[in-house]
């Protein structure tokens, strides 16, 4: 089971994070580990990604069935509005690049399902339940 989070902040710009090893801008996140609940998972990857630590709630926004590598894994996507950034995140081998970017300029290379989970955030189309 993985993660992702929709980070929002208070001029409704989005976090997204580019990786050195998979293409396009994503949605922070990553896997749950052994003995960690989703939502500690989420705190985990929020702060190794961007150095972002969840001041309030986390809003469930759906679970998604992503079969691209596997027949039975699932997505947990939560949306974030409290949050303390301590600073930018410097790139490494992993995250090559990250920051929050307006909803009307999206990065070129945002990722189909990161575009999905928006538009269904926005209630533009109706929610999916596969990735």
């Amino acid at each position: 089971m993985g993660v992702r989070a929709v980070v929002l902040d208070g001029d409704n710009r989005i976090f997204l994070v580019r990786h050195s090893y998979v293409p396009g801008w994503h949605l922070p996140g990553g896997g749950v580990e052994p003995g960690e609940t989703a939502l500690v998972s989420l705190g985990r990857e929020l702060e190794e990604e961007g150095n972002i630590e969840m001041t309030g709630p986390a809003e469930l926004l759906g679970l998604y069935f992503n079969d691209k590598g596997s027949d039975r894994d699932h997505v947990a996507v939560y949306v974030v509005r409290q949050f303390h950034q301590s600073g930018p995140r410097k790139p490494d081998w992993e995250i090559v690049e990250s920051g929050f970017h307006d909803l009307d300029a999206l990065p070129e290379g945002t990722t189909r399902a990161t575009l999905s989970r928006l538009a269904e955030l926005e209630g533009k189309v109706a929610k999916s339940d596969r990735w």
